[in-house]
């Protein structure tokens, strides 16, 4: 059914045609019978969507709109907002995973059918999943006694935990009034309005499922935001969760998106708490959750240190990513909480407030993992709270993360790795590590796979002892006796030798060799010299944009989602010739996957650089800013195109300017006609020259690695000055 009230923008548009922005803009000046604006600003109006996507199929540039475009455009211009919608969308795709059979009975009548009937059926499958709805605000007060509870059973949010449960405390929690679950079924009104999404959103999860098309519209929801939501990366998610280990009951207190329990292996006995403080997200989480996992989940919205959730709970593990730097996290009204067993926090240690809430949530022996800025490892005004977690054994490993593991990305961040005591060790180490040295040049992250590898080892290995023994440049375990000094400083880098002085000249004498070979290598492949100048050849010229309407080649763009496990190529490792470093959100959507022979053209920057795909790096997916073309090989050859498209007045022509960017636009990019044997000759220079430049940059490389291990082998007296 087409909603004939949702609207598009001009960037909707775009993406419905599969065209740029300025295309639009240039539709609307030459066209008189575009459609008109039917809202949003004189600068960025809005159009009907039925409209466009009648006056698209006129002109022969749509044949249909995707049925996933026509949902998002639906979602994303909905009179609610797209978030109201997302969570309309979340609550209906868990009723079609759960009891499909409802949700067909109720949708084959009208829409104020379907509104009217989704309201109860809502209530009967969101209750059992999230807990039941808060009518009043009366007061709960806990039973000091009774039958123990049936822990498969839902537990209403926020009540107090029976005294005899395996989550609570040994002695009755004091009285607190309900919090409401994150979700709770929408009125009949309020689906009517989303009646039409809501169809297309069943249409879509047919075709994907349930769980995928959630994941797609959020996936898209989240990409179009990107600076109101702080993600953690999947990998980096888990790891925390290997870390924790194996558990029943999982809290998140600061859930985001809800990609540390997401990271958790699902379990049919789970229960998985998660709070926010923006019940948007909290409910989006919830749903997200819920449809992941069949685990018992128990969202709630609210400012965890100030209006905790759960305060009976204790659980098997908590995952957090808290936020950093935060002055207004409570101090002035918490100061004689409970929580505070290690000390009071000071005002800017926000982060000490939440490692100690989630000390408070364990049960004993339990295992938290914390995502934490570095400056919580040193500040002073910590210090005799990072003294009385270690005397207390409480703290158990900090691990420095690669730069790039998470945002912000120019800081490498820190996991505390805690451990609610049981009974006081007797003689207690605490695991430092540093995996900095698994650092890599693209954006895509660190090398994750040695991250795990490394810190995973090194932490089994400890919690198994108690001790480790010194992992040169890497771990080691370090005597809490010896870090209770007046700072009190956890930095793993101040208790590890650099991976350089750890290795020795031994390593260096390496590089040194390895430069060597590459130096004389590059001395091989330099060009020969350049034949004298002559007459510019006057060659017919054509376009890439002319050549993919002939079929000569076919031109793609990068996605915004693909597969979780397949590796991205991105613009910068276009740009520094490294191998495919990036990530893309996990959504269901088809990544665009390399084939050798394909060029990639980073579209920003300005730069003139073409990159010919090879054996190695085929495979991988397209990430954004990258263009995608692929000759047909009885046409063009790949090295041929490629060189031509470097030439620097070639990307002069074909660039447009922003403010603070300049564009390519690949389809103005020009390459003379000529037959395939002599685009073959030119292909041969061209191949050379790249190898050529793999060359410089490779020894570039390793020169500056030679430095600056001489420099740090000569400070640290393991290379002598002579």
């Amino acid at each position: 059914m087409q909603d004939n009230a949702t609207e598009v923008t001009a960037a909707g548009i775009a993406r419905l045609a599969g065209v740029g922005r300025a295309a639009v803009s240039n539709w609307r000046r030459r066209h008189a019978d575009f459609p008109k604006p039917v809202g949003g600003t004189e600068t960025s109006p809005s159009f009907a969507l039925a409209e466009i996507e009648a006056w698209l199929r006129k002109q022969g540039k749509l044949a249909e709109v995707p049925l996933r475009e026509r949902v998002w455009q639906q979602l994303a211009g909905h009179p609610e907002g797209p978030v109201t919608a997302l969570t309309h969308a979340g609550c209906a795709l868990l009723l079609i995973h759960d009891r499909p059979t409802v949700w067909l009975e109720a949708s084959a009548g009208s829409d104020e059918r379907l509104a009217a009937m989704l309201t109860g059926a809502l209530e009967d499958v969101l209750v059992p999943r999230f807990g039941p709805p808060v009518r009043g605000r009366g007061v709960h007060s806990g039973s000091a006694g009774g039958a123990a509870p049936d822990v498969n059973s839902p537990l209403p949010v926020n009540s107090p935990l029976p005294v005899n449960s395996p989550l609570a405390v040994n002695t009755p929690t004091p009285a607190s009034a309900p919090t409401p679950p994150a979700v709770q079924a929408p009125s009949g009104p309020q689906l009517l309005t989303s009646a039409p999404l809501l169809r297309g959103v069943a249409e879509l999860a047919a075709a994907s499922g349930a769980r995928q098309t959630f994941e797609f519209l959020l996936g898209r929801h989240l990409d179009a935001n990107p600076r109101q939501y702080t993600l953690t990366p999947t990998e980096l998610a888990r790891l925390m969760a290997d870390l924790a280990g194996t558990a029943r009951t999982l809290l998140d207190p600061a859930c985001g998106t809800g990609a540390l329990l997401r990271a958790v292996t699902p379990r049919p006995d789970q229960e998985l708490y998660a709070q926010d403080s923006a019940p948007d997200l909290a409910a989006l989480t919830a749903l997200r959750l819920a449809l992941h996992t069949p685990a018992t989940v128990r969202g709630a919205a609210g400012d965890t240190l100030r209006a905790d959730a759960w305060p009976g709970l204790r659980a098997d593990a908590v995952l957090c990513h808290p936020p950093f730097n935060e002055r207004n996290w409570g101090h002035d009204e918490l100061a004689y909480d409970p929580r505070w067993e290690y000390g009071f926090p000071a005002r800017n240690e926000s982060e000490l407030a939440w490692t100690q809430h989630a000390l408070a949530r364990l049960r004993d022996g339990g295992t938290a993992v914390l995502l934490m800025p570095p400056a919580a490892a040193s500040r002073r005004s910590g210090r005799r709270i990072r003294a009385d977690l270690l005397r207390r054994g409480a703290l158990r490993a900090v691990v420095a993360l690669p730069l790039g593991a998470a945002p912000p990305y120019n800081i490498p961040l820190h996991l505390w790795v805690l451990r609610r005591p049981d009974k006081a060790p007797a003689q207690p180490e605490v695991l430092l590590a540093d995996t900095g040295q698994y650092a890599t040049e693209g954006r895509g992250g660190p090398d994750w796979r040695a991250v795990r590898e490394a810190v995973l080892d090194a932490w089994g290995a400890f919690d198994r002892a108690g001790t480790l023994d010194e992992r040169p440049g890497l771990a080691r375990s370090v005597p809490v006796i010896d870090l209770l000094d007046d700072d009190v400083d956890l930095a793993p880098a101040r208790h590890l030798p650099p991976p350089a002085a750890a290795e020795g000249a031994g390593a260096l004498t390496a590089v040194r060799e390895r430069l060597g070979e590459t130096l004389r290598l590059t001395a091989e492949l330099t060009p020969p010299p350049a034949d004298h100048a002559q007459p510019a050849p006057r060659w017919p010229f054509t376009t890439v944009g002319e050549l993919a309407r002939g079929g000569a080649l076919v031109l793609r763009t990068g996605g915004n989602g693909g597969h979780a496990r397949v590796p991205v190529l991105t613009d910068h490792d276009v740009l520094a010739q490294t191998a495919p470093s990036g990530a893309l959100p996990e959504s269901d959507e088809d990544a665009v996957l390399t084939q050798p022979g394909d060029v990639v053209v980073p579209v920003l920057g300005g730069g003139s650089v073409a990159r010919v795909i090879d054996e190695a790096t085929a495979g991988a997916a397209l990430g954004r800013n990258l263009v995608l073309l692929r000759p047909d090989p009885t046409a063009l050859d790949p090295w041929f195109l490629a060189g031509f498209l470097r030439g620097t007045a070639n990307n002069r022509q074909a660039s447009s300017y922003a403010s603070t960017a300049t564009r390519l636009d690949v389809r103005r990019l020009q390459l003379p006609r000529l037959p395939l044997d002599e685009q073959r000759r030119y292909g041969e220079r061209f191949r050379a020259l790249d190898e050529f430049e793999r060359a410089l940059r490779h020894a570039g490389r390793l020169g500056e690695q030679l430095v600056r291990g001489m420099y740090d082998g000569l400070t640290d007296g393991t290379v002598a000055p002579d």
